[in-house]
């Protein structure tokens, strides 16, 4: 039995061969394509031709020069000082006290005034005292007749040698009770040890006053002691003779002028500092013991060094700077701009700060307007000149 298979019947006509797929979707995806790298070089050269716009832009407008004072830096010799701090104390100067206890009968000097060596200021009672001198002094007076008696006895072999002895020894007894009693009164009568001034009076008529008990304070101000202390490497610059330039805040810009006197002989161990002492005269007594002082030492000078106006530095944490002015020649024309230049400083004095590095002397710095100033700014001189120094700086 034969099967016949039959060709299913597609419904195209016989030997017709089939289509290819269209190339549409190729071309789309081509077309995209080129769309999209279009947008992105636009993109691209868009954010180009902005920098680049705004670049123009910057470079074009350059902001004005900076007006500045200007300083040239300039080799110098400055005073060789060296500054420290201390106190003023009085040359002599003692709170007055008795040396016995007893009460007192009278005072003879007012608060505040001016005495002289021995003036006497207050008594104790002394009554049963100046009784026992003159009973001492009644002794004296019959010993005394005693013993020229028993001389003269002893002379002409009519008594014997022992009875001159003690008649000898009552006499000298006597005399060392009146001694011993004009001490103790003195005692009593309490006297200035030294010229100078009297402070504020401390006690009052029939007040029992012990021993070490202060009566009044006794300064003489003629002279004093301004003592400070250096560091242990200062030490080796200081002599006795040197000048010392004392200012205190009672009087500001007012210098007062002593010698060192005395240096210590030895260094402290727990702060390594020297301790100093000068002596200043006082003749007006405006100067107290007890002033917060700065004192100044003039030391010997230096070799000259390079200076500026101390306006000129710009301190930071950083650094020391100044603002350097350099010229430049652009196009037949000379321009002025600033480098910043870090420099070591050193003392500063008279309104000058000592340059140990960093400058040599001619240098043109910018003395003021610092603030509104960055490195390559360009700059003008202002006909304004930096600030004076004063004519008469204070030393300290």
């Amino acid at each position: 039995m034969n099967i016949v298979t039959e060709t299913p019947i597609s419904g195209k006509p016989i030997g017709e061969k089939p289509r290819k797929r269209p190339v549409r979707m190729l071309r789309w995806f081509i077309i995209v394509g080129l769309a999209l790298a279009a947008v992105a070089g636009g993109i691209v050269y868009f954010e180009f031709f902005r920098a680049n716009l705004i670049k123009g832009i910057f470079a074009n407008n350059k902001p004005p020069p900076a007006s500045v004072s200007i300083a040239e830096a300039k080799s110098e010799t400055i005073p060789n000082l060296l500054t420290a701090v201390g106190d003023l104390a009085a040359v002599h100067q003692v709170n007055v006290t008795s040396d016995v206890n007893g009460r007192i009968t009278d005072i003879m000097f007012t608060a505040g005034a001016s005495v002289k060596a021995g003036t006497p200021l207050l008594q104790l009672f002394d009554g049963p005292d100046q009784g026992d001198l003159a009973s001492f002094k009644a002794q004296a007076t019959m010993a005394q007749l005693s013993l020229e008696r028993a001389k003269q006895l002893a002379a002409r072999q009519f008594g014997p040698q022992a009875t001159v002895d003690q008649a000898q020894s009552a006499y000298d007894q006597a005399n060392a009770g009146i001694a011993k009693t004009e001490a103790i009164i003195s005692q009593k009568l309490v006297r200035a040890p030294f010229d100078g001034e009297l402070g504020v009076r401390k006690v009052e008529v029939g007040q029992y006053l012990t021993a070490g008990t202060q009566i009044v304070s006794l300064t003489d101000l003629s002279m004093l002691y301004a003592n400070f202390t250096v560091t242990e490497k200062d030490s080796a610059q200081l002599k006795v003779g040197q000048t010392v330039r004392v200012a205190v805040d009672a009087y500001p810009g007012r210098t007062f002028e002593g010698k060192i006197t005395t240096i210590e002989p030895q260094i402290a161990t727990d702060t390594r500092n020297i301790r100093v002492q000068a002596t200043i005269a006082n003749p007006d007594h405006i100067l107290k013991p007890g002033m917060f002082a700065t004192t100044t030492v003039v030391l010997p000078d230096r070799p000259p060094v390079v200076t500026v106006p101390e306006t000129a530095v710009d301190y930071t944490l950083y650094g020391d700077s100044v603002y350097l002015i350099t010229e430049k020649e652009a196009d037949g024309k000379t321009s002025l701009t600033v480098t910043r230049t870090f420099v070591q400083t050193g003392s500063r004095i008279e309104g000058r700060a000592e340059i140990l590095k960093g400058l040599k002397p001619g240098d043109r710095v910018v003395a003021v307007g610092q603030l509104k100033l960055q490195p390559g700014a360009a700059v003008t001189i202002s006909a304004d000149p930096p600030p004076p120094i004063p004519a008469k700086p204070p030393r300290y």
